[in-house]
C-alpha cells in the first residue's frame, strides 16, 4: 500500500504536466512561426532584387519605333513591390552599347505572381538586341 501512494502521485504529475504543455507548445509554435514569417518579410524587404526578375523582347511596330514587352516576376512569399525601375539597354551585333533608358513600372506586384509592362522608344541605328535588369525597387 505504501508503494501505490507515491507511484499514483507521480502518474498524476505526469498527467498533469502533459495536458499544460501542449497548450504551450502550441503557443510556442504559432510565435515561432509568427517569428519566422516577420524575419522572411523583413528579408524580402532587405533584399527585393534578390526576389524580382524581368524577361521580355524586342519588335518593331508599322511606324518604325522599337516596342519593348517585358514580364517582371516577383518570387517572394511574403513582400509586394511598387514602382520598379527598368534599365534597358540597347546593343549593337557587336555587342556594343549604343543607348541606355530607364522605365518605371508604377504597378504593384503581389508575391508569387507576375505583371507585364510596355515600352516604346525610337532605338538607335544600327541595335540589334536589347536587355533588361531591374535597378531600383520600392517596398509597400
Amino acid at each position: 500500500m505504501k508503494k501505490i501512494i507515491p507511484v499514483i502521485l507521480m502518474l498524476s504529475f505526469v498527467f498533469a504536466a502533459c495536458g499544460g504543455d501542449e497548450k504551450a507548445a502550441d503557443k510556442k509554435d504559432k510565435d515561432k512561426y509568427e517569428q519566422t514569417k516577420e524575419t522572411l518579410e523583413e528579408t524580402e524587404k532587405k533584399n527585393p532584387k534578390r526576389f524580382l526578375s524581368v524577361d521580355g523582347y524586342k519588335r518593331r511596330n508599322l511606324i518604325r519605333e522599337t516596342v519593348v514587352k517585358g514580364t517582371i516576376t516577383n518570387k517572394a512569399t511574403v513582400a509586394s513591390y511598387k514602382d520598379i525601375d527598368v534599365e534597358i539597354s540597347f546593343y549593337s551585333e557587336t555587342g556594343a552599347l549604343l543607348l541606355k533608358d530607364h522605365e518605371v513600372v508604377y504597378k504593384a506586384i503581389a508575391p508569387n505572381s507576375s505583371e507585364d509592362f510596355k515600352y516604346k522608344t525610337y532605338a538607335p541605328k544600327g541595335s540589334d538586341s536589347v536587355s533588361m535588369k531591374i535597378v531600383n525597387v520600392k517596398t509597400e
